[in-house]
């Protein structure tokens, strides 16, 4: 408990500012996660509206709205009442050192979920089925007796859908805009390029997950497969978007240099895993984490301008 409350300066001024344990429950819904949730939802508003439309102005309200309902009540809606059933005791992903459930978390996360249901129906359609979707979806991932995310397989197809397409759809649809061709492509290549993401996540908790007995793709592919899998996606999801590109008529040039990236990341993952740490598993998702960050980025150049 002390090192939870202790960890940096951040937590230390959190515990002091918010009364009793309320910085418990902000730590639960894992802000550390909101940058980039937040940047990959706001990838398909601007590429609904374009990268001069994002910056006139046009339909901000509702964006802005949409991020909040999508990243604040929906994710972390879903990551606190993941930390509910898991108990984790080690770090999670975006959150070091996690403090101790406070008593009321898991209906401080059913309402935050129903919360952005009934925010969701302020938006368009799209939006709210989006939304409605992946509810039901983060229930069926962590709350037993479904709890697929120890069902090997069912966690990926949960996650590759849930966050890699359905979330920048989201911000899209928020928009009332239809979806083209081409558009709906780069989408559907999010889909992908998580799947390679996904297990790259859970290498560095074999131990926890071992511990707990829930049975990850990961465990289930071993270290050596999963990396094969992370490879084998990410080369499927670029290979869609320059289709995507070529669709449109855009130069994919530039999508060869998030490639380098994610190739950069792998490979000497690939080559290096038995000999890693726990630690260095963690480092090199964070790394894959950046590449896909510097994706959305160029795929906003190629495809919103």
């Amino acid at each position: 408990m002390t090192r939870a409350r202790e960890l940096n300066v951040w937590r230390r001024w959190g515990y002091r500012l918010l009364p009793g344990e309320l910085n418990s429950y902000l730590l639960h819904l894992r802000p550390a996660e909101w940058p980039i949730m937040a940047g990959h939802t706001l990838l398909g508003y601007v590429l609904a509206v374009g990268l001069r439309g994002a910056g006139s102005g046009e339909q901000i309200g509702t964006a802005l709205l949409a991020l909040v309902i999508w990243v604040v009540f929906l994710n972390g809606g879903t990551l606190a009442i993941n930390s509910v059933f898991d108990r984790d005791e080690g770090d999670i992903g975006y959150l070091n050192a996690p403090p101790p459930l406070p008593r009321y978390l898991l209906y401080f996360s059913i309402a935050l979920l129903a919360g952005g249901q009934l925010l969701a129906l302020t938006l368009p359609v799209g939006f709210q089925i989006a939304y409605a979707i992946c509810f039901v979806l983060s229930v069926l991932y962590s709350v037993p007796p479904f709890r697929f995310k120890a069902v090997a397989g069912v966690d990926w197809v949960i996650n590759m859908w849930g966050f890699g397409t359905l979330t920048p759809y989201a911000a899209w649809a928020a928009t009332g805009r239809p979806l083209d061709f081409a558009h709906g492509l780069v989408l559907l290549a999010f889909c992908p390029l998580f799947a390679g993401l996904y297990p790259l996540t859970q290498l560095y908790q074999f131990d926890e997950d071992r511990r707990r007995g829930d049975r990850t793709l990961a465990l289930i592919l071993g270290m050596r497969v999963s990396l094969a899998v992370a490879l084998a996606c990410t080369l499927l999801a670029f290979l869609m978007l320059i289709w995507a590109a070529v669709v449109r008529h855009a130069t994919w040039v530039a999508l060869l240099v998030p490639f380098a990236l994610w190739l950069a990341v792998l490979v000497p993952w690939v080559s290096r895993h038995a000999a890693w740490s726990p630690a260095e598993h963690q480092r090199g998702m964070y790394r894959a984490l950046a590449a896909w960050a510097v994706t959305d980025v160029v795929v906003l150049l190629v495809f919103a301008t």
